[in-house]
């Protein structure tokens, strides 16, 4: 996962919602900075929420402007799903989470935000179908799937972040599997996955009846090969044959000096991320 830890948000503040009583961090936690008025609790030591997942929840809102009913796989700590519940104030989302402690602390954050009404958090395996069997087809399916398989990459420090990064409970594959399953008629799936693997996301796509519409490659320092890709696909039988995705132009994350590119600062901006972006910090 990539992060923004360079960036310097601290000091900035923005009005947001009173805390509810009894919701603060506890010893090896800490409420940080999400987007707009939002915040998340995180572990000190765990995963952390990074520049992939606000890309994903850009990239969904892009393509999925108008959302009913959202649902997110693999949620982790709820990063994707706060986020674009921040740019789509009247969709109501589902979540599942495999890792009850990664549950626990997306509850907390959904709960601070003053967001309960609009989340229901599902505790288990995306690759479960008895999970969302009760729910109504979703518009909108977003998912940040762990990047490596268990043979490839070694693991994480804290537990926590060990499924975040390898696959111990499914693979993209899987997640586009699921995605297949419950998206509505028009609905869109929308992820992130590494570059250098890009064709078995392509696989994952075309094995469940899926098809790509768009892709947008991340370059994280102009000049440099990409790092990760954003899809967006939608159920085959919704698009016409022959149909080809559109590739769109690399998105570049800081330039060749170091300097915030101008449309990741825009990009930020559009989720209330602090105004400094666009001076380049």
């Amino acid at each position: 996962m990539h992060t923004d830890d360079d960036l310097d948000y601290r000091g900035w503040r923005r009005p947001g919602p009173v805390p509810p009583r009894g919701v603060s961090a506890e010893p090896g936690e800490t409420l940080d900075y999400l987007c707009g008025h939002f915040r998340i609790f995180q572990y000190e030591r765990g995963h952390r929420y990074s520049t992939d997942d606000v890309l994903t929840a850009w990239y969904a809102t892009q393509w999925a402007p108008r959302v009913d009913r959202a649902a997110d796989l693999g949620s982790g700590i709820g990063s994707v799903a706060l986020i674009t519940a921040w740019r789509l104030p009247g969709a109501h989302f589902c979540t599942v989470e495999a890792q009850a402690m990664s549950a626990k602390l997306a509850r907390k954050s959904i709960r601070y935000n003053g967001l309960e009404p609009r989340f229901t958090v599902y505790e288990g395996d995306l690759r479960d179908p008895s999970i969302l069997a009760n729910e109504a087809p979703f518009d909108l399916v977003t998912g940040s799937p762990p990047y490596w398989p268990a043979s490839a990459a070694t693991g994480a420090a804290h537990p926590q972040a060990v499924p975040a990064r390898i696959e111990i409970r499914g693979s993209v594959a899987d997640y586009a599997a699921t995605a297949a399953r419950i998206l509505a008629p028009g609905g869109v799936f929308v992820f992130v996955f590494p570059h250098i693997q890009m064709s078995r996301a392509e696989e994952a796509i075309d094995s469940n009846g899926l098809v790509l519409l768009r892709r947008r490659d991340i370059v994280f320092k102009e000049g440099e090969t990409p790092m990760i890709s954003l899809f967006a696909a939608h159920r085959a039988a919704d698009i016409p044959p022959g149909r080809e995705a559109w590739i769109e132009p690399p998105l570049i994350i800081r330039t060749v000096n170091g300097s915030v590119h101008p449309e990741y600062a825009a990009i930020r901006m559009s989720f209330g991320f602090p105004p400094g972006d666009i001076a380049g910090r």
